[in-house]
């Protein structure tokens, strides 16, 4: 599969609830949530290696999807970017966010693994949804 393919296969395993199957497309030293200071959100933090990855997937209980939907997948070479609008509630405080082209970055090494990844998301609005 080519870098683009791969991302939009693991949108539809993300869809299905499958971490495994996602988690086979991360290499093993991945940087997630890479560049970025960490924040209080919890699915926003940096983690490294892609044990630490499953976490993220851990955290993403705390939020009820209404929508996510990919709306553009772009690729050169090893480099993907994807444009994903979204509508969620995170479940504690019962607030409701909403992103339109979230931006999604994500790096491919030679075997076609996932080896960086992050958001380029509006962290305060997620943060203020997160405080009841």
């Amino acid at each position: 599969m080519s870098p683009a393919e791969t991302v939009g296969r693991i949108y539809q395993l993300f869809g299905q609830g499958d971490v495994a199957g996602i988690l086979a497309h991360i290499a093993d030293d991945v940087e997630w949530e890479y560049g970025g200071a960490s924040t209080d959100v919890p699915w926003l933090q940096p983690r490294r290696g892609r044990d630490s990855v499953a976490g993220f997937f851990t955290a993403l209980h705390a939020l009820e999807f209404h929508r996510f939907v990919p709306t553009h997948i772009l690729s050169e070479g090893d480099l993907v970017i994807s444009l994903v609008d979204l509508e969620i509630t995170v479940k504690e405080t019962g607030r409701r966010f909403v992103e339109i082209d979230e931006a999604h970055i994500w790096y491919f090494n030679a075997e076609g693994l996932v080896r960086r990844f992050r958001h380029r998301a509006d962290t305060h609005m997620q943060h203020l949804a997160t405080r009841g």
